[in-house]
């Protein structure tokens, strides 16, 4: 099947993309002053409007800080407790001896909106994939999935078969990432969230929300509600030499 090239980058996105890339890379440490506006405008050759506007985003993403009359500066991240892999849940649910099946409630091709919380780099109205799963560990419900998948950056995605391949693995197997994020809570589910998973409303889960990127290109937000008295959290970990 031939592919689709994705569509080149907006100036906008690139500024988004390579500040937001200094930044998680460690180039520009917290604290660090990020150029003022009237020198990235010089430096990409646009007006200041785009340049701050790519700051906001920034700003509302949490990454930056922007001070009047100081610039803007790198903020310093919120503590994380360990990295964690990223894991296959349908060989998590076969690991432990169950049969898997994958109940996609949910695929419809839209345009990203800011309240999606997906990457500074996408812009708001961007083709994404909106997939709403749940996985099954026998006739018990595992984990609910919601997902964004950047259509830009794998058009493949918006005709894909998730039904025996979940999006997670079908993701994994098709394109690289090379860089992942985790927030993980504690969230109570919702009268809708507690009917699929079969607990209380109101009741305890554990709540991971994780975005990936290929270089500098955003590649899926998604995020998992495990209920919280069927699932532990264990992460393995070395001191760093």
């Amino acid at each position: 099947m031939p592919t689709t090239a994705p569509p080149a980058q907006t100036l906008h996105q690139r500024i988004l993309a390579e500040i937001e890339g200094r930044i998680v890379s460690g180039e520009w440490p917290p604290g660090h002053r990020i150029p003022f506006e009237m020198e990235l405008a010089a430096h990409y050759g646009c007006s200041r409007m785009t340049v701050n506007k790519a700051l906001s985003q920034l700003a509302r993403a949490g990454l930056i800080e922007r001070r009047k009359k100081s610039g803007s500066f790198v903020l310093q991240p919120r503590g994380q407790s360990a990295v964690l892999e990223i894991a296959d849940i349908k060989t998590e649910i076969l690991a432990l001896g169950l049969p898997y099946a994958c109940d996609v409630r949910r695929r419809a091709a839209r345009k990203s909106r800011a309240a999606d919380g997906f990457s500074p780099a996408l812009e708001s109205g961007a083709p994404v994939l909106d997939v709403l799963c749940v996985h099954m560990a026998g006739a018990q419900p595992f984990c609910l999935e919601e997902r964004l998948i950047n259509l830009a950056a794998v058009p493949e995605a918006e005709t894909a078969e998730f039904a025996d391949t979940p999006p997670g693995l079908w993701l994994l197997q098709w394109v690289p990432w090379s860089e992942a994020e985790h927030v993980i809570s504690a969230a109570p589910a919702s009268p809708a969230e507690a009917e699929t998973l079969g607990v209380a409303p109101g009741a305890a889960c554990l709540e991971i929300v994780r975005r990936t990127w290929s270089g500098a290109r955003p590649i899926t937000r998604v995020r998992l509600l495990y209920p919280g008295d069927r699932h532990t959290l264990t992460a393995r970990f070395t001191p760093k030499g």
